[in-house]
C-alpha cells in the first residue's frame, strides 16, 4: 500500500512556506492545501450481506481482522446491561472448542480476540491467518453460552457497579447522559443493579439471536494479505453465517434542550473535586457541510493544551489538571456538545463562570489568526501521521460508507480544513455552542460548593446519582435540645457492645476479602491488632504473593510494597504512638470532640463530630438510630495537594458480645477499595510476635 503524500513531503512544504516569507510584519497568505490520494482498498461481499474491506501492507508479517456490525444504538430498558454480558460472553469457547482449548491456542498463536456485544477484533502473524478467521468465525457463529458463564459475568457486572457508587465521575457520565437524551433513549439509558438483577440467561441468548448477525456486517482485513487469499478464507468460515429475521429498531426523540441556562446539581459528600459538564444535544453529522469548521472551532475552544478552556482555567486560573470540550457525530441525532472539567471544590462557582465566559467569547470574538492556525496545523499533521498507519486506510474507507460520505471526503480533508475562516468559527460556534440552553451538571459535595454556586445567579436543580429530581439537599437538620458530643460517644459505645466489653478486647484477627475496581484478581486482607496500639496488616493475591504489607509494634512501623519497605513517617509514628486502645471512642478527651451537625449519608440521619488533634481535625459519622459508627472522613496533605480519605462502615454483626463492622469501604481520592470481611476473631489468633 502506497499513499502519495508522506509526513516528510507535508513538512518540507511547510518548511519552505515559512522560509519564504519576506514581509515578518504581516500574515502570510496560505498556500494550497497538499493533494492526498488514498489508495481504495480491495472489496467484496458476501451472500449474507457480511462487506469485506482489504487493505494490504506487506511491511510487517502481520495481519488484523475487525468486525462491526452497524446496528443502530438499542435500547435495552428493564434489562439494561445485556449486551455488556453478551459481550463479556463471546469470545471465550465455541460449541466446536471448548473454553480453556480456545484459550490456550490464541496463546499459543501469539494472537489477539477480543469479542463485544456488537463486533470483534483479531490479530495474529499472517502466517497463522487461516487458523485466526476459523477461530474467530467459529466464536461469532457458534459461541460457547453457558448458564455458568452467564451467572458469572453477571456477578462480575454488579461488583464493578457497586464499586462505581461513590465515583464522582461515573455519577457525572450516568446523570449528564440521562438528563440530555433521556432515560428511555439507548444513549440516556444506563446499567442498574436493578436491571441487572432483571437479565436472565435466556435475555443473552435472544439478544445474540436479534442483534449479532451478518445481516449489517462490516469485516476490514489489514495487513500482510494478499485479497484472493482472503476472499477463500473470508467465503469459507464468515460465509456459513446465517442471516437472520431483520429488527425494526426505533430511536425515541431525545430530550431537548434546556429552555435557558441552569446547573443540575447532584450531591456526593464523599466528592473531594467537582465533575463540571456544560452540555447541549446537537444535530451534528460527518457529512454536514460545516462538519471541518467545528472541528477547529472546537480545538480552538478546548480541544488541546492552549485552547481557551484550559489557558483559562488550568494556566491562568489553577483551578484544573485539565479543561476540555468535545462535540460528538451521530447519524441517529444523538449528538452532544460537552465542555468542563474536574476542578476543587473551592472553586467550583468560579470554574462554572469562567467557562461560560470563553464559550460565549469564542460565539462573539473573532479568534485570533495565531489560534486559528495552529489549530489547523494540528489536524495537518494528525492527519499525515495517521496516514502511515495501513489500518487508516481502512477506516476511513468504512467510516465513507458508514456516513454516507462523499468519495472524496478525505482526499479533499486538509483543503477544507484550511478554507475554515474566522467568520466560519463563529458562525457554527453560535450554531453548535448552546451555552443560553445548556445544562451544566455538576457533581460536587454540596455543602462545600452549594452556598457559593447560588451566588453566581444560575438557576439550580437538584438530581440524585440516578437523574431524579430531588429537592435541595439539607445539609444540617435541628439537632436534639440538650445533646452533646460526649452524649453521641456514649451511646456508640453502648451501641457497640459497652465500656466493660470494649475493655476487655486485647486483640482482634479480621480476615476480609477485598474487592479492587478493575482488578482481574480479588485478595484477601488478614488484619491484627493488639491493645493498646500494636497493628499489622497484609494484603495477599492467589498466584501472586504478598501485594501490600502495614506493620507497627508499638513504637516503630513500616510498609512494605512489592518487596520494597518503607519507614513510617514521624508523623504517623507519633499519631500511632497515642493510641491508647482499640476502641478510640473510650480514650476521647472531652477537650477533642465537638458535635458538628446533624446531616444525612445515603438516606440515614447521622450525628457529625468534629475531632481535632495534634492540629489534625477528622469527621466521625454516628447513626441517629442504632449509634453506630458509619464513616470516618480526614483531609491529608500528599504530593502537595489535600486529598481526602473516606471510610464507610456497614453489615454490624455480633462477635462474643462486640458488633462489628463487616463491609468496609475506604476511598482515596478517586479510588476506592471495599472490604467483605469473612471471619473475625476477638482475644484469639494474635501474639506480640506477630508485630515484630
Amino acid at each position: 500500500m502506497k499513499t502519495k503524500v508522506s509526513a516528510f513531503i507535508v513538512l518540507f512544504l511547510m518548511a519552505v512556506g515559512v522560509n519564504a516569507q519576506i514581509d515578518r510584519s504581516k500574515q502570510p497568505e496560505p498556500g494550497p492545501a497538499p493533494k492526498i490520494t488514498l489508495e481504495k482498498p480491495g472489496e467484496f461481499k458476501l451472500d449474507n450481506g457480511i462487506e469485506v474491506l482489504v487493505v494490504e501492507n506487506h511491511k510487517l508479517p502481520r495481519a488484523s481482522y475487525s468486525l462491526t456490525i452497524d446496528n443502530k444504538p438499542i435500547a435495552e430498558g428493564e434489562k439494561a446491561g445485556v449486551s455488556s454480558i453478551l459481550g463479556s460472553m463471546l469470545g471465550n469457547g465455541t460449541t466446536n472448542v471448548p473454553k480453556d482449548e480456545f484459550n490456550d491456542e490464541i496463546d499459543f498463536l501469539g494472537a489477539n480476540l477480543n469479542f463485544g456485544a456488537q463486533g470483534a477484533f483479531a490479530s495474529s502473524l499472517s502466517k497463522y491467518s487461516d487458523r485466526i478467521i476459523e477461530l474467530m468465525a467459529d466464536a461469532a457463529i457458534n459461541p460457547l453460552l453457558t448458564k455458568e458463564e452467564f451467572e458469572k459475568e453477571k456477578e462480575k457486572l454488579i461488583e464493578s457497579l457497586k464499586s462505581q457508587e461513590k465515583s464522582v465521575d461515573a455519577v457525572a457520565g450516568r446523570v449528564g447522559g440521562a438528563l440530555s437524551y433521556g432515560k428511555n433513549h439507548p444513549r440516556g439509558e444506563f446499567v442498574t443493579e436493578e436491571t441487572v438483577n432483571n437479565i436472565e440467561f435466556g435475555d443473552v441468548l435472544a439478544f445474540y439471536e436479534k442483534y449479532f448477525n451478518p445481516n449489517n456486517a462490516y469485516l476490514v482485513v489489514v495487513g500482510d494479505v494478499d485479497i484472493s487469499e482472503v476472499k477463500r478464507q473470508i467465503k469459507a468460515n464468515f460465509g456459513k453465517w446465517e442471516k437472520s429475521a431483520g429488527v425494526d429498531i426505533t430511536i425515541p426523540e431525545p430530550s431537548p434542550n434546556a429552555q435557558y441556562t441552569q446547573v443540575n446539581f447532584v450531591d456526593m459528600p464523599n466528592a473531594v473535586q467537582s465533575n463540571i459538564s456544560l452540555t447541549n444535544n446537537v444535530d451534528f453529522k460527518m457529512n454536514d457541510d460545516d462538519y471541518h469548521a467545528v472541528l477547529i472551532a472546537n480545538k480552538i475552544l478546548g480541544g488541546g493544551f492552549g485552547s481557551y478552556l484550559n489557558m483559562n482555567l488550568r494556566e491562568e486560573h489553577g483551578y484544573t489538571y485539565g479543561a476540555r470540550s468535545n462535540i460528538s457525530t451521530s447519524r441517529w441525532n444523538a449528538s452532544r456538545f460537552t465542555a468542563g472539567a474536574s476542578v476543587r471544590n473551592m472553586v467550583t462557582d468560579s470554574a462554572v463562570v469562567e467557562t461560560l465566559k470563553e464559550i460565549n467569547r469564542i460565539k462573539n470574538e473573532p479568534v485570533d489568526s495565531k489560534d486559528l492556525a495552529n489549530a489547523k496545523a494540528k489536524y495537518v499533521g494528525d492527519f499525515v501521521l495517521a496516514l502511515e498507519r495501513p489500518q487508516t486506510i481502512a477506516n476511513y474507507a468504512l467510516r465513507v460508507k458508514l456516513n454516507d460520505l462523499p468519495e472524496d471526503f478525505y482526499a479533499t480533508y486538509l483543503s477544507k480544513i484550511n478554507a475554515v475562516t474566522k467568520e466560519d468559527v463563529m458562525r457554527v460556534a453560535n450554531k453548535h455552542f448552546k451555552p443560553e440552553n445548556a445544562r451544566i451538571v455538576v457533581v460536587g459535595k454540596g455543602s462545600d460548593v452549594l452556598e457559593n454556586l447560588e451566588k453566581t445567579g444560575i438557576p439550580i436543580m437538584y438530581y440524585d446519582a440516578y437523574a431524579n429530581k430531588t429537592e435541595k439537599p439539607v445539609f444540617s437538620k435541628p439537632l436534639p435540645e440538650g445533646l452533646t458530643a460526649q452524649t453521641v460517644i456514649k451511646n456508640y459505645v453502648k451501641a457497640v457492645g459497652g465500656e466493660d466489653n470494649l475493655r476487655k478486647v486485647n486483640s482482634t484477627l479480621v480476615i476480609a476479602d477485598m474487592t479492587i475496581p478493575g482488578a482481574p484478581f480479588k485478595p484477601k486482607a488478614t488484619t491484627k491488632q493488639m491493645a493498646p496500639n500494636k497493628f499489622k496488616m497484609e494484603v495477599v493475591a492467589e498466584g501472586m504473593g504478598t501485594l501490600m504489607k502495614q506493620n507497627f509494634d508499638g513504637e516503630s512501623g513500616y510498609m512494605e510494597q512489592q518487596g520494597r519497605k518503607i519507614p513510617m513517617e514521624d508523623k504517623e509514628l507519633s499519631s500511632r504512638k497515642a493510641n491508647k486502645g482499640l476502641f478510640g471512642e473510650l480514650y476521647m478527651e472531652p477537650s477533642t470532640i465537638e458535635l458538628d451537625s446533624k446531616t444525612t449519608i445515603d438516606g440515614i440521619d447521622v450525628y457529625k463530630i468534629k475531632v481535632t488533634k495534634d492540629d489534625n481535625t477528622s469527621y466521625r459519622y454516628y447513626d441517629v438510630k442504632t449509634g453506630y459508627l458509619v464513616r470516618t472522613e480526614e483531609t491529608v496533605e500528599a504530593q502537595g495537594q489535600s486529598i481526602t480519605n473516606i471510610t464507610d462502615y456497614s453489615n454490624y454483626k455480633d462477635v462474643n458480645g462486640i458488633m462489628i463492622p463487616y463491609t468496609k469501604k475506604v476511598t482515596v481520592g478517586p479510588q476506592s477499595f471495599t472490604f467483605d470481611t469473612t471471619e473475625v476473631k476477638i482475644n484469639e489468633g494474635v501474639t506480640a510476635e506477630d508485630f515484630n
